[in-house]
């Protein structure tokens, strides 16, 4: 089963955004995502919708980010995106005649249940404004300037 990685990719350059004094476009996006600019922008509505980023059209427009980086949480971006599965495991069947099957998706459901709760929960407690002085302390201890134009031109 493929990943869903839209959630590292839109931190990914909500971060990159952040460092920006203007616009960014759909196309300099799906470059650092590596996706494609319509993907991008699907992507970006989720978040425009939920007041996190304003999109502007024509010459100079792009993508900006509009709320504090204090007020978004991991889990507010996951939201957005409409919540995508976090877990690629699942029962083998949803209603099984076998009581041996019964016993094991009722374990797993549980189990299920109580990690997302966790992961979510750990997700509200972190703020694209911890991520960012994370990154800001990566790059003063490597030394390196990062630029979104060039660091993922292709």
């Amino acid at each position: 089963m493929k990943r869903d990685s839209r959630l590292s990719g839109v931190l990914h350059v909500l971060l990159h955004m952040a460092e920006l004094k203007g616009p960014v476009t759909s196309d300099t996006l799906a470059g650092a995502m590596q996706t494609n600019p319509v993907v991008v922008r699907r992507i970006m509505a989720g978040l425009r919708e939920a007041g996190f980023v304003n999109s502007e059209k024509g010459h100079g427009g792009g993508w900006t980010i509009v709320r504090d980086l204090n007020a978004i949480t991991l889990r507010d971006v996951y939201l957005a995106l409409g919540e995508p599965a976090l877990f690629a495991m699942g029962n083998r069947t949803e209603s099984p005649g076998c009581l041996v099957e019964q016993a094991v998706n009722s374990a797993l459901d549980d189990a299920f249940r109580d990690a997302e709760a966790l992961l979510l929960e750990r997700f509200g407690a972190v703020t694209l404004a911890q991520l960012s002085a994370d990154f800001h302390a990566r790059m003063v201890a490597s030394g390196k300037t990062i630029d979104l134009e060039t660091i993922h031109a292709s």
